[in-house]
């Protein structure tokens, strides 16, 4: 499993770097206005990524949420040939504008042109997840394009009618298993901590508090925090508490197997 989680971590750090230092900035390079059409539309699907159905049916819902809050998303799909420059001023876009590029050339199939006014409610790190979550190969191999085109939206909107987010809404599955691989380390950890070294002991509350930064970082804030940042669920919560109590346990018993052994 470390494997695995270390080759998905890969594309995410290469799209932490390029976001970095592209975010906010143009990601479309040349002006073709040719393929632009004589009537304006919320989406161009170049790529035609999207069914009649869903991008009928997106047009209708990022117009009517453009007219409902002012905030203006843009779907760009693209593959051979892309527009570049000429979109800029067939939507007008400005700092109330989110463009969304969808081209698979480049790795990771969703890149932000985020206009300022996003980054007062969103910040820089919170399209690096957006991005990397929605975007990536496996993402799109399980959801394909338009699966992650639409999440990356829905999450977007769901952010902006709630104020605002620090991270992405959602706890995808590859996230809960980091999560409840730390609280089991930090359960483990715990647990071998508070065996007793001296006779008459129960617990060694002394080592028990001693290691306590190790264990709660381990079980708090990377067990505990990203769940309750991202969703409201509280199975996920639930899981990682009783694997936290269990590696206590399993951590306390072999501390006694190991070091019981080393008095004798």
């Amino acid at each position: 499993m470390g494997y695995k989680l270390w080759k998905r971590a890969l594309p995410s750090l290469a799209s932490l770097i390029i976001l970095l230092c592209s975010c906010g900035q143009a990601t479309y390079a040349y002006d073709n206005p040719d393929l632009l059409p004589n009537y304006q539309t919320p989406i161009l699907d170049l790529a035609r990524t999207l069914t009649d159905y869903q991008r009928e049916s997106l047009e209708k819902s990022l117009t009517d949420y453009e007219k409902e809050t002012g905030w203006k998303i843009r779907v760009l799909s693209q593959f051979d040939k892309t527009p570049g420059l000429a979109v800029r001023k067939y939507w007008d876009l400005d700092e109330s504008s989110l463009l969304i590029v969808a081209d698979p050339r480049g790795g990771n199939l969703l890149n932000f042109n985020v206009g300022d006014a996003y980054f007062a409610l969103m910040p820089r790190l919170f399209w690096v997840e957006l991005q990397t979550r929605y975007g990536n190969q496996y993402y799109v191999k399980d959801y394909g394009e338009d699966g992650a085109i639409l999440g990356a939206i829905s999450a977007v909107e769901t952010c902006l009618d709630r104020g605002g987010c620090q991270v992405v809404p959602g706890l995808p599955k590859e996230q809960w298993l980091w999560t409840l691989t730390t609280s089991t380390l930090g359960g483990l950890i715990a647990g071998i901590a508070a065996f007793p070294r001296k006779n008459g002991q129960i617990i060694a509350w002394g080592w028990f508090f001693l290691l306590s930064p190790l264990w709660v970082m381990l079980f708090g804030v990377f067990g505990i925090a990203p769940i309750i940042t991202r969703t409201t669920e509280l199975l996920p919560l639930f899981r990682n508490g009783i694997s936290f109590l269990v590696s206590i346990l399993i951590g306390y018993l072999l501390a006694k197997t190991t070091m019981g052994k080393g008095d004798n």
